[in-house]
């Protein structure tokens, strides 16, 4: 009575909803600390320096998970409307 279907792995998809999560997660810590969300994830990316992250919710440390130059390319694609 097993399971005979395969489930196929994609990596980049995987790649781009875990970026999309933590993203959002790391959005909500700062809005809810009362920073401008946008304007201090900005800062991290251009600068590299983890403390325009909050460490609340553990949010310096999600977003740290991530490459920056990973971060910016799914940015581009998701704001170009590509896949």
């Amino acid at each position: 009575m097993g399971n005979d279907n395969t489930i196929q792995f994609d990596v980049v998809k995987n790649k781009k909803d875990l970026t999309k999560e933590i993203l959002t997660q790391v959005y909500d810590s700062l809005k809810e600390k009362g920073y401008n969300p946008v304007n201090q994830m900005v800062g991290y990316l251009i600068s590299g320096d983890p403390t325009y992250i909050t460490n609340f919710n553990g949010a310096r440390a999600l977003v740290r998970k991530l490459e920056r130059d990973e971060i910016l390319e799914e940015v581009l694609k998701n704001y170009l409307g590509l896949k």
